[in-house]
C-alpha cells in the first residue's frame, strides 16, 4: 500500500454505507470512528455513534440517515449511515446518490448474499463507486469463494477479491493481503499482528492473487505485459490501478473484517484513505460545473429549528454566499453547521466535499442545487414505493390545525411519506406498515398529537343490469310560489369503464331546454349514494319527457325531479356491487417465486405472467390482478415470504363485479359505517 504520507488532502470524502438491515452498518461506522481515535471507546453506554431516535431504539435499527465525520491520517471523511430496511431507505437515497464511495456491508452467509442485490444494483445503475465489505467474518462458516460468486451474480461490476481469510479449526483467524503478499493474525482489540503466509494458505493465496492481477490486467495493458513476461509488478502499481478501477467503476473491492471486533478496520481505513474518488471527481460525475451544494435532507425539530443538509461539490463556499436555486430564484445561505449524529457544531465555511447544516435558508427543497453557475441536473432517483396506507384522523378534534401542521413538516422531511385527502378520509400514505408505524410515532413525540388510525375505505362501486323507464315528480305548494318539475327518465348500462352519459330527447318543450342541465345535476346527485350505499357508475341516462308549470316550475324544481326519478330508478334496475382490481408487478428472488405466487392466490388474485427479471440474475418478475381489498398486508407478507427482498407496484386496474358472501360483508358493513 502507498506511503501514509502520500497523496494530500483534496477536500473531504464521504463514504456512504448502505446494504441489508441488520448487517451491521452502524456498528462498522463505530469502528471506522473508533480506530480513527474521533470516539475513545466502541459498544456499551454513550459510545454509539448511530439513530438514537427512540423510533430506532424500539425496532432495533435505524430509521433516518446519521451523519458523521472523521479524520485519518490527516484526510477528513464524513459518513452517511443509511438505513437498510426498506420502509427507510429513501431517506438515505439522496445523501448515497452524491457520496464519493459507498461500502456495501453484508453478511458472510451465502445464503443471505440476495439480501445485497437491492443495494449493488442501485450503485451500479447509478455509477456510485464502491467497495464491498463482509461483516462478521469472525462468525463465517461458509467459503468467501461461495459468498463472492452469489454476490457476482448480482453485481454489473466485476468483484475484486483483495483479501483471503486464514483459518484455525474452522474460524477465521485473520487473513492475507492479496496485493501486499503479507498476511496478518487478528488481536482482540488491538491492531492485527503481521505473521507469515501459513503453508497451508500459500497455494490458495498464489491462485487469488494471480486472479486479481488478472482483473486489474483488463484495463492496464503495461500491467499485461508484465504477467505476460511472468514478472512481478509493484505494489505501487497494483494499488494504482485498484484505485483507478474503483474511481472509474470498473470493479468492486472486496475486504472483510468484523466491526464489533474491529478486525480489518485498519486496513479498511487505509484503503479507502488511498482509494476513494476526490469530490472533484465525484463533481465530474455529477456534472458539477461551478461550486455547488445539493440539499439531501430537510429536518426540523431541536433548538436550531428548520435545517437542510447538503454536500459541497466544486469549492468552498462561505456562509452567506448568495446562489442560484434549482427550485427557482436565489437562495442566501444562512448559519451553517458541521453535522456529528445529532450533535451540530456551528461553523464559518463549507468546506470542498463536506456535509453541512444550513439553518436559515428558506425554499430549498430535498432534491434542490444550490451553485454560484450554472445548476448540475436533477438526480435521477426511482421514486418510493408507497405501498401503504392510514386513514387518520386526530384524536382530539381540537388538534386539527396542529396535526396538518406536523404532517407538512414530517413530509418535507421525508421524501416516501404523502398525504391524500378526499371528502371522506385523509390517508397517511407510505413504503410500508413499519414505515408508518414509525412516522405516527414520531408524530405523538415531536409534536404532542395522537391519532386515530384505521385501514383506508375501499372504494367500491355500484352499477345495474336492467333498463328502467321511471317518472319523478316534485311538487311542493307553500306560501307565494310553489315548486312544480316533472320528469320521465330512463336508464341503462353501458359497458364498464364508460361512465356516465346524459342525453336528452325532449319534443314540444315538454321540459323547457334552461332547465335540462338541472335534470341532469340533479341525476348526478342521485348517483353519489345508490341503493348499496355506494357510488353508481357506467349507467347512460336519457331524458325522454316530463312537464312543467309556468309560474312554480323552476332550476331547483327540476334537479330534485331528476333526483327523486334517478333514486326510485336505481332501485329497480338490478344493483350490483363492483370492488376495486388492481395490477400488481411483483419482484422477487427465485428461490421465494413458488412461496410468492400461492400468496397472490391466496388473495384472489389472478396470474398474468411470470418471467426473470431483467438484468437480475437469480430474480423473477410476476404480473398479477388482485382485488383491493386483498392488499392489506400484501406487503408484509411478501417480506416475510423472501427475507425481505420481494416488493411490488400496484396500479388500478378496472372495476370487477362482486357476488355473494363477500358482497354481504361489504354492504353490511356499509349499513353499520353509515347508520
Amino acid at each position: 500500500m502507498p506511503n501514509d504520507s502520500e497523496r494530500a488532502p483534496n477536500g473531504t470524502r464521504v463514504i456512504a454505507l448502505v446494504g441489508p438491515a441488520g448487517a451491521g452498518k452502524t456498528s462498522l461506522a463505530e469502528a471506522l470512528l473508533f480506530a480513527a481515535g474521533t470516539i475513545d471507546r466502541q459498544g456499551g453506554p454513550g459510545a454509539t455513534v448511530g439513530d438514537a431516535s427512540p423510533e430506532a431504539r424500539s425496532r432495533g435499527g435505524s430509521t433516518e440517515v446519521n451523519l458523521l465525520r472523521f479524520d485519518y491520517l490527516g484526510q477528513s471523511f464524513g459518513v452517511v449511515d443509511a438505513p437498510g430496511s426498506v420502509g427507510f431507505a429513501a431517506d438515505g437515497a439522496r445523501a448515497v446518490a452524491v457520496a464519493d464511495l459507498a461500502i456495501v456491508v453484508v453478511d458472510p452467509d451465502p445464503a443471505r448474499a440476495a439480501l445485497a442485490a437491492p443495494a449493488l444494483r442501485m450503485l451500479d445503475e447509478q455509477g456510485i463507486p464502491h467497495f464491498l465489505f463482509v461483516n462478521r467474518i469472525d462468525q463465517a462458516r461458509g467459503r468467501i469463494r461461495d459468498l463472492l460468486t452469489a454476490l457476482q451474480s448480482m453485481s454489473v461490476s466485476p468483484l475484486i477479491a483483495r483479501q483471503i481469510p486464514i483459518r484455525e479449526n474452522d474460524r477465521v483467524t485473520g487473513f492475507v493481503d492479496l496485493a501486499l503478499e503479507r498476511a496478518f493474525h487478528y488481536e482482540p482489540g488491538k491492531p492485527s499482528r503481521r505473521i507469515e503466509i501459513p503453508e497451508e494458505v500459500a497455494a490458495r493465496e498464489a491462485e487469488a492473487r494471480g486472479h486479481m492481477l488478472e482483473q486489474l490486467a483488463d484495463h492496464d495493458d503495461a500491467l499485461l505485459e508484465q504477467l505476460l513476461l511472468d514478472e512481478t509488478p509493484e505494489p505501487a502499481t497494483i494499488f494504482a490501478d485498484l484505485a483507478r478501477e474503483t474511481g472509474d467503476n470498473l470493479g468492486v473491492s472486496v475486504l472483510f473484517g468484523s466491526a464489533t471486533s474491529g478486525w480489518g478496520i485498519r486496513r479498511l481505513l487505509k484503503a479507502l484513505r488511498h482509494e476513494t474518488p476526490s469530490p472533484d471527481q465525484t463533481g465530474r460525475r455529477l456534472d458539477v460545473v461551478a461550486p455547488s451544494l445539493f440539499a439531501f435532507k430537510v429536518s426540523h425539530g431541536g433548538a436550531i429549528g428548520r435545517l437542510v443538509f447538503a454536500r459541497a461539490l466544486g469549492r468552498d463556499i462561505g456562509e452567506g454566499a448568495e446562489l442560484n436555486a434549482s427550485s427557482g430564484g436565489r437562495a442566501r445561505l444562512g448559519a451553517l453547521f458541521q453535522v456529528q449524529g445529532d450533535k451540530p457544531t456551528k461553523t464559518s465555511q463549507v468546506r470542498l466535499g463536506d456535509l453541512v447544516a444550513i439553518a436559515k435558508v428558506d425554499g430549498i427543497r430535498a432534491g434542490d442545487w444550490l451553485s454560484t453557475g450554472p445548476l448540475p441536473p436533477p438526480l435521477a432517483l426511482d421514486p418510493p414505493l408507497r405501498n401503504c396506507a392510514l386513514a387518520i384522523e386526530p384524536a382530539d378534534r381540537k388538534d386539527d390545525v396542529r396535526l396538518s401542521t406536523a404532517l407538512a413538516r414530517l413530509i418535507e422531511e421525508d421524501s416516501a411519506l404523502t398525504l391524500e385527502q378526499d371528502d371522506h378520509e385523509m390517508r397517511l400514505r407510505g413504503v410500508n406498515d413499519e414505515h408508518l408505524k414509525t412516522v405516527l410515532a414520531r408524530l405523538m413525540r415531536r409534536y404532542g398529537v395522537e391519532v386515530k388510525s384505521r385501514a383506508p375505505h375501499i372504494p367500491y362501486r355500484e352499477s345495474i343490469r336492467r333498463h328502467v323507464t321511471q317518472r319523478g315528480r316534485h311538487k311542493k305548494q307553500s306560501g307565494g310560489h310553489g315548486q312544480f318539475g316533472d320528469v320521465v327518465i330512463e336508464i341503462a348500462p353501458v359497458a364498464r369503464g364508460e361512465g356516465f352519459r346524459f342525453t336528452e330527447e325532449i319534443s314540444g318543450g315538454a321540459v323547457p331546454k334552461q332547465w335540462i342541465p338541472a335534470v341532469e345535476q340533479g341525476v348526478r346527485e342521485a348517483l353519489a349514494k345508490g341503493p348499496m350505499g355506494f357510488p353508481v357508475v357506467d349507467v347512460a341516462v336519457t331524458l325522454l319527457d316530463g312537464s312543467y308549470h309556468s309560474v312554480d316550475s323552476s332550476e331547483l324544481a327540476f334537479r330534485m325531479a331528476g333526483r327523486i326519478a334517478m333514486g326510485e330508478a336505481l332501485g329497480q334496475a338490478a344493483a350490483h356491487l363492483l370492488e376495486p382490481v388492481h395490477r400488481l408487478v411483483i419482484v422477487t428472488p427465485s428461490s421465494a417465486t413458488s412461496k410468492v405466487s400461492s400468496a397472490v392466490a391466496s388473495r384472489r388474485g389472478q396470474m398474468l405472467g411470470l418471467a426473470p427479471r431483467d438484468g437480475w440474475t437469480g430474480w423473477d418478475r410476476i404480473e398479477a390482478l388482485m382485488p383491493a381489498n386483498e392488499l392489506d398486508g400484501l406487503e408484509a407478507e411478501l417480506r416475510s415470504l423472501s427475507h425481505g427482498l420481494a416488493t411490488y407496484e400496484a396500479a388500478f386496474d378496472h372495476l370487477a363485479e362482486l357476488n355473494g358472501p363477500l358482497a354481504e360483508k361489504v354492504i353490511k358493513e356499509r349499513v353499520t359505517e353509515t347508520a
